[in-house]
């Protein structure tokens, strides 16, 4: 990228543009985004809730910050300020930071492959904030999440579901993925996004489904081939089977992959297929359900095995829980019914951000991070590089 990266997440504010007329200017922009930000790292979750928060610490605020006017900004300030944001220069500051802590953190790679490749995985996410449909269109947002630290990477905002396929395709333009593998589920399965992928030097991981009905077909008649023929054809497939008990359920996973449609399948560099079958006991009452998935990748037979690839199945499901729950639950994003102008996108774009800052910091409960930074506004401040040296 030709930005430069910033140490902190106020450096990389100053670089948001101040979107107001020079007349009635009272307070800072840097210093309104600043306040938002520590706000919500604080675990404030509305607007009205960050300028509540302002007011309780404003004492503390003002010697820290050495604001140019004694006062502090109220609610419809900051209302203003979320709503008049520019969003396309957020997203591309906050990006750019994030860039860095994504990398720093990352320590070891999500797989190796046979012939020494260190791979990172990265999952496609779409997100309905659902507080922003109380009162109409709801937002979605797309989001390139890193496998290994939950770090979100980039995102974009998307008009309904079907928008998510351009709207990854925007997420990866310009990006070199070198050393990366992009997981996705169905919709996003796609020929165009599998070649700017590989266009790109990337891998590709996808779910396939009934999207792709003549795709899906051949993968599923491959592995439902007679038991003889799949032992004439041994040394084309790898298996891997996990069991787990836990949580009061007993749960079996049994991944298969084949290089055996490479050749048939139109579909950009295709390495291998995959199916993956799960069945799920709850121990208390005996019930019983059983699941059978499907997928495609670059990842050639012999440069990634059958476990391999169920852990990167597995990571790309897992980002809901680690993205979604904390941001809808802790971070409190469905709940936020901000609606008007670019607001609830704004905020979500603060949370992800916030997010990546507690998990650069090693914080595994998202619960307890807000509630250790929300117990010093000197905490606070000093995780966004707000305080002077």
């Amino acid at each position: 990228m030709d930005q430069p990266q910033y140490t902190t997440l106020t450096e990389a504010l100053k670089f948001v543009p101040d979107p107001r007329h020079a007349r009635g200017k009272r307070y800072a922009w840097l210093f309104l985004l600043t306040l938002i930000a520590a706000a919500m790292i604080s675990g404030q979750k509305t607007v009205n809730a960050i300028a509540d928060w302002v007011q309780v610490h404003a004492e503390e605020l003002r010697q820290a910050l050495n604001p140019s006017t004694g006062r502090m900004p109220s609610g419809s300030t900051f209302y203003r300020t979320v709503r008049q944001v520019d969003l396309v220069a957020l997203e591309a500051q906050l990006s750019e930071f994030a860039e860095p802590l994504a990398r720093e953190k990352t320590q070891v790679a999500t797989i190796t492959t046979a012939d020494g490749q260190m791979l990172q995985g990265q999952a496609f996410d779409g997100k309905e904030v659902r507080g922003s449909q109380a009162h109409g269109q709801p937002l979605t947002l797309v989001s390139l999440v890193q496998h290994e630290t939950g770090i979100t990477l980039a995102q974009v905002e998307t008009d309904t579901k079907s928008n998510e396929i351009p709207a990854a395709a925007q997420l990866l333009a310009g990006r070199d993925l070198t050393n990366t593998v992009t997981t996705m589920d169905a919709l996003h399965t796609q020929r165009a996004l599998a070649q700017q992928i590989l266009d790109q030097h990337g891998q590709y991981f996808m779910v396939v489904k009934e999207n792709q009905p003549t795709l899906y077909q051949a993968i599923e008649l491959l592995f439902e081939q007679p038991p003889w023929l799949a032992q004439e054809r041994a040394q084309q497939y790898h298996v891997y089977t996990y069991a787990n008990k836990g949580h009061g359920r007993r749960e079996k996973r049994c991944l298969e992959s084949s290089p055996s449609l490479n050749t048939f399948v139109d579909f950009p560099g295709v390495g291998q297929v995959m199916r993956r079958q799960c069945e799920r006991v709850i121990v208390k009452t005996g019930e019983i359900s059983r699941e059978t998935r499907y997928g495609i990748t670059s990842l050639r037979f012999v440069q990634a095995s059958a476990q391999q690839l169920e852990l990167l199945w597995r990571r790309h499901w897992t980002i809901e829980n680690r993205d979604h729950y904390v941001r809808d639950v802790t971070l409190g994003e469905d709940a936020c019914q901000v609606h008007t102008g670019h607001a609830a996108h704004a905020l979500a774009t603060f949370r992800n951000t916030i997010l990546s800052l507690f998990r650069w910091k090693s914080w595994d409960n998202i619960a307890s991070a807000v509630r250790y930074y929300a117990a010093s506004v000197t905490r606070a401040l000093g995780l966004i590089g707000a305080l002077s040296p």
